[in-house]
């Protein structure tokens, strides 16, 4: 009964940090790991009406379980991680945002009269391209440079400089609340799209794009997942060596 009160009021984030495999059980509750990764266990349950002993007992067959080839990131250090966002993910959303909204807008002028929901998957999915496009380049242009700069100032056992944005608490904040809008879009996205099930009379572009819709969002999950629980909490941590309060 220890160890289960003790991981009642554990953060989720924690969990899917240490075995990304618990984002599936947590996924499949409707349970958001990543832009909501700092609530406990007991809040989640008791939000979402799941049993926490059901929840508690398939996240610990999954970390008991042998055999993973479940990336570990955090032992990684933290420009190596953040070098690996920006390369993978960020990449990533640079590519399939033109593809995607051109599938979007064709399936508006084909499909839009018989599926008027259509027109409003396309207005999210446009506004989160728009934010996430911004939220990326600030990251590559100000947060990374400075959390890389910290590992780099570590290891040569220097002095850092004050940033001028007073403490990467600063940007960090902004960066969760904009993930926050872009969690929330997509949810409204799934929703819009019955969890990205093409309709019966769906054509092949309509299929392909919901497909594409969905992966999107789950790479965005894993994307965020690693700067809100794991780059971020470990940057201020790092930070924290160099202006001790």
């Amino acid at each position: 009964m220890e160890t289960l009160h003790k991981n009642l009021s554990r953060p989720i984030g924690e969990f899917v940090a240490d075995d990304f495999r618990t984002a599936a059980v947590f996924s499949n509750y409707g349970i958001d790991f990543c832009c909501k990764g700092h609530r406990t266990v007991e809040e989640v349950c008791d939000k979402n009406g799941v049993n926490p002993n059901e929840l508690l007992d398939k996240l610990d067959a999954i970390l008991n379980s042998k055999g993973t080839d479940a990336i570990d990131y955090k032992s990684w250090p933290l420009d190596l991680l953040a070098e690996y966002v920006e390369k993978k993910h960020h990449r990533y959303v640079e590519e399939k945002i033109p593809v995607l909204r051109q599938f979007l807008d064709k399936l508006c002028k084909v499909h839009g009269e018989r599926h008027p929901e259509l027109f409003k998957i396309n207005e999210l999915f446009t506004g989160c391209a728009g934010e996430l496009s911004a939220h990326m380049k600030k990251e590559e242009l100000i947060l990374f440079p400075y959390i890389k700069k910290m590992v780099k100032t570590s290891i040569a056992g220097e002095q850092l400089d004050k940033p001028h944005f007073g403490t990467v608490g600063n940007p960090i904040a902004m960066m969760m609340a904009e993930h926050e809008n872009e969690g929330d879009r997509f949810r409204k996205i799934a929703l819009l799209t019955n969890n990205y099930t093409p309709p019966a009379d769906g054509c092949n572009t309509y299929k392909v794009t919901f497909a594409m819709l969905d992966e999107f969002e789950k790479d965005l999950h894993l994307h965020i997942h690693l700067e809100n629980n794991i780059l971020f909490p470990e940057a201020a941590k790092l930070e924290q060596r160099f202006f001790p309060e």
